[in-house]
């Protein structure tokens, strides 16, 4: 399964904003230091703005920092927000008319519980040692 750019940066925009909790910073500072496009992080980042994960200000001193403490902001939230629902395949949940007549759909159902367990298991605090 492959997670899109989106979840990437994302990912690693929020990773650096909880390495400095609770400063804010700028698109640009987080932009820099990531190497992400400017432009693109400011789409992701008004994303993760419109489900609160982020809180942003205008202005001179404006930037972005955390809408809630990083240990109880979900790696799996976030992939969610920036990809939609995770899913190995297309064929797995609300977008397979046949899930329940089909035997591969099992596996495959399987594969996304424990993937979305594993993303939801990890919090943001636990990737500040791994961004240093």
């Amino acid at each position: 399964m492959k997670f899109s750019t989106r979840a990437e940066y994302g990912l690693k925009a929020m990773a650096n904003l909880a390495k400095d909790f609770p400063t804010q910073k700028t698109v640009k500072d987080i932009s820099r230091e990531e190497k992400i496009s400017a432009k693109y992080l400011e789409r992701l980042m008004g994303e993760l703005r419109n489900k609160n994960l982020v809180q942003s200000h205008k202005g001179k001193n404006g930037g972005y920092v955390l809408g809630k403490n990083p240990k109880s902001i979900r790696v799996g939230e976030i992939v969610e927000i920036l990809d939609g629902p995770i899913a190995p395949m297309k064929c797995v949940g609300k977008f397979c008319e046949l899930e329940h007549q089909c035997s591969s759909s099992f596996v495959w159902a399987k594969v996304g519980a424990q993937i979305k367990k594993t993303l939801y298991g990890i919090k943001l605090s636990d990737l500040i040692n791994y961004s240093k």
